[in-house]
C-alpha cells in the first residue's frame, strides 16, 4: 500500500498541474524514511488538488488520451480516503473524515463503481444497508467490508 501511494502520488500530483510524470519504479521509492516520504508526498498532492484550476479541463495520467480533470480529482480523493481507511484499519484504528468529503466521494464512486470493477480497481461489491453511513456504503462499493478489522502489524522502519 505504501509503495502504491508513493508510486502514484507524483503522477496524480502532476495531473493537477496538467503535466505528465512517469510512475516511479520500486528502485525510486524510499526504503528508509517512508513516513517522511509519505507525509511529504501527501502534502504535495493535497496542495496541488486544492487549486480550483486542477479540477478544470482535461489532464493525462501519462497515456495518450486526456481524461476529465474532475474525474482524476475524484480518484485522488478516493485514493486518500479509501487507502487511508485501508491503512488505518490494518493498524487497528478507525479513521474518519468530514461528512462533506465522504458524501462527495460516495457520489463519485457510486457513479463509477461498475467501471472500476470492470477495470479491476474495485473488488466485488460488499452489500451494505441503505441506512448505513456514507463511509460504509462507499467502502462496500469499492469491495471493502466496513466491519473488517486486522490485528496491528509492525511497520518497517
Amino acid at each position: 500500500m505504501l509503495h502504491h501511494l508513493l508510486q502514484w502520488g507524483p503522477v496524480l500530483e502532476a495531473c493537477a498541474r496538467k503535466e505528465t510524470v512517469v510512475p516511479a519504479t520500486d528502485a525510486d521509492l524510499v526504503a528508509g524514511d517512508w513516513r517522511g516520504a509519505l507525509d511529504a508526498q501527501l502534502a504535495r498532492l493535497v496542495t496541488a488538488w486544492s487549486e480550483p484550476a486542477a479540477w478544470a479541463g482535461a489532464t493525462s495520467m501519462g497515456g495518450p488520451d486526456e481524461i476529465p480533470a474532475a474525474l482524476v480529482g475524484g480518484m485522488v480523493v478516493g485514493e486518500l480516503v479509501v487507502h487511508g481507511w485501508d491503512l488505518g484499519r490494518a493498524l487497528g484504528t478507525v479513521p474518519s473524515w468530514h461528512e462533506e468529503v465522504v458524501g462527495f466521494l460516495h457520489g463519485d464512486v457510486a457513479a463509477t463503481a461498475a467501471m472500476g470493477r470492470e477495470a479491476g480497481v474495485y473488488g466485488p461489491e460488499v452489500p451494505v444497508t441503505a441506512s448505513a453511513p456514507d463511509l460504509h456504503r462507499l467502502l462496500g462499493l469499492t469491495g471493502r467490508d466496513p466491519a473488517w478489522t486486522a490485528r496491528a502489524v509492525p511497520l518497517p522502519g
